[in-house]
């Protein structure tokens, strides 16, 4: 069974690709690569973000507070209709992150989020995180805002988990996990964004790594930069419908996984 609460301090850093090659090397040196980046380089996460149609929880995340919380349904890679996707609450309090997930099928979840009712029992789900969804649900009045999907390499050790995400697309059209990872790109090519996450203190040396790298920890939120730069959607659309002449856009990713069977 995946893992579904966890709570864990992140730090985030953007990185260029020189820089990247250097430390992904030197941290291999120490760390596992995930099971899945052994065979694949990287895999795909592909996220649908909730929130309400006036965008009052990104809004209220970029202002700082002490306390947020987001809604979001991820699946690694393009999930079809009857795959296992999560659905998770990520909050954050004073610099903790708690993330708090259930499984269900992709139409389930849809149906859970457009209709905010709780769904039938199903021996895969997690109850009590299905109930603070449903709650989260009517609270705020959710509904899927914008889609965000990027490629990413994973290392582990102990506690300690390092992720690499690259190939960062949006799009806030044509909602659906299922319709393909294809998007605008949200950072400039060849930059990555480096996550630390650890249940306590870093280990000596890492700190050293970043130290020597000098490399020094960023405010950087996906969904954040995307809603500060949600304008350019439209343009982005336009441009790459005129260059496929009314065809869909071909996906961006050179890593497309159908579906990572693993949890992460």
């Amino acid at each position: 069974m995946s893992i579904e609460v966890f709570n864990r301090y992140e730090k985030k850093f953007l990185l260029d690709q020189q820089t990247y090659e250097a430390v992904s090397a030197v941290l291999q040196e120490q760390m596992t690569l995930d099971a899945y980046n052994q065979a694949n380089g990287f895999y795909t996460i592909s996220n649908l973000y909730c929130d309400t149609v006036d965008d009052a929880l990104i809004k209220k995340s970029l202002s700082k507070p002490i306390y947020k919380e987001k809604l979001r349904l991820r699946a690694y890679g393009i999930p079809e209709l009857e795959s296992k996707v999560f659905l998770e609450i990520k909050k954050k309090y004073q610099g903790l992150v708690n993330k708090r997930r259930t499984t269900l099928e992709l139409t389930e979840a849809y149906q859970f989020i457009n209709d905010k009712v709780i769904p039938e029992k199903k021996p895969y789900q997690n109850r009590q995180v299905i109930n603070e969804i449903h709650f989260m649900l009517h609270q705020y009045k959710l509904k899927p805002m914008v889609y965000i999907a990027y490629d990413r390499k994973a290392l582990f050790a102990d506690d300690l988990r390092i992720t690499f995400d690259t190939n960062i697309r949006t799009r806030r059209y044509d909602l659906g996990l299922e319709r393909g990872d294809y998007g605008r790109p949200l950072l400039a090519k060849g930059q990555w964004l480096m996550e630390v996450k650890a249940e306590k203190t870093l280990p000596m040396w890492l700190v050293r790594v970043l130290s020597e790298y000098k490399l020094y920890a960023t405010s950087f939120s996906k969904y954040g930069k995307e809603f500060l730069t949600k304008d350019e959607d439209y343009k982005y659309q336009i441009e790459e419908k005129k260059k496929v002449k009314g065809e869909k856009v071909t996906c961006l990713s050179p890593y497309l996984v159908q579906q990572q069977q693993a949890a992460r």
